[in-house]
């Protein structure tokens, strides 16, 4: 009989107990509009954002509410020592990330799924609160799809839907809060559309028109990230022109991958030659090389500058 997985970031069914689950060992963190988990570092601001972080951790399933513990490694003598060197000198001090605001999700574009999309196996119900999966081959009839039509509300440490009244202080509470509004079938695929040029069915992927990005600077470089988990590095293209950054970012997501193509405007030029990029596990960060050494009051040429002056560099002495 399959059991459903209570570990935070999974909540399979599973029937092997022997079967790798990963999950979030460490408590939710909510602090000044930026949520996340204790036990790795990824930070996002809206709670769909949240709830697609990757687990950090494996073990095995549990029917219970207290994750497996984890093993403490010894510590390797050569940090050890490490520790002993001389703290490295100080860095010249650079300004703070300007951070551009996450742009609302859609709202969904239909309350019933595309009879001519195939539902993937193990596909979870999209509507919030619900959490029931699908399974390949199940008849559909008679479906109960027990949900919460708005969204989620924290505020002063209280937790709850604002479609709904009851609110709780600990995070499990929250996730355990029963729906409140009753529809006679799941909503597993939607109608497609979301899914960009393609969908699951046809192997397509999910085109983004926008991702979050920031930005700070040196005297000698800007250096800006756009937030996009599971880039593949393989396929992804990255070209410096004076004026100008192109971006095609694909990811390596199942069962529909992602892709990020932009071309970024410059507020200044660069040099495309000593301009580079690193992929990380949720973003790309890119270092553009200033050509004149002048400050940058905002990273795109097409937005419209704050007037706040940054200060880059070392200061001076008096």
């Amino acid at each position: 009989m399959a059991q459903k997985c209570v570990h935070q970031g999974c909540g399979k069914l599973y029937t092997d107990p022997e079967e790798v689950c990963r999950y979030h060992p460490g408590p939710p963190i909510f602090h000044e509009g930026q949520k996340g988990w204790k036990c790795c570092k990824p930070r996002v601001l809206t709670f769909e954002e949240f709830m697609a972080i990757e687990p950090c951790t494996e073990g095995k399933h549990s029917t219970t509410d207290l994750p497996p513990k984890i093993e403490k490694k010894e510590a390797d003598p050569a940090l050890l020592d490490a520790a002993n060197f001389p703290p490295p000198p100080a860095r010249a001090p650079v300004a703070a990330p300007q951070h551009i605001p996450t742009p609302p999700p859609p709202p969904p574009e239909s309350e019933d799924d595309d009879d001519t999309i195939e539902i993937p196996d193990g596909r979870v119900c999209r509507r919030r609160g619900c959490g029931a999966t699908y399974e390949k081959g199940s008849s559909r009839e008679g479906e109960k799809c027990v949900h919460h039509p708005g969204v989620p509300i924290f505020h002063e440490g209280s937790k709850g839907y604002s479609c709904c009244k009851r609110r709780v202080l600990e995070f499990d509470q929250f996730m355990k809060i029963e729906g409140c509004k009753t529809k006679d079938r799941h909503l597993f695929v939607g109608s497609g559309k979301d899914q960009g040029k393609g969908s699951a069915a046809s192997g397509g992927e999910e085109v983004l028109d926008t991702v979050r990005s920031d930005f700070y600077q040196t005297s000698t470089a800007v250096i800006a990230s756009f937030f996009l988990k599971k880039i593949d590095k393989d396929k992804a293209k990255v070209e410096f022109r004076e004026r100008e950054l192109d971006l095609d970012l694909p990811t390596s997501d199942t069962p529909v991958p992602k892709r990020y193509k932009a071309q970024v405007p410059l507020y200044g030029s660069i040099d495309p030659a000593k301009s580079t990029f690193k992929i990380l596990g949720t973003k790309i960060e890119v270092s553009l090389a200033k050509a004149d050494g002048s400050s940058w009051p905002v990273l795109r040429s097409d937005d419209r500058p704050t007037g706040e002056i940054l200060q880059v560099g070392r200061a001076g002495r008096v």
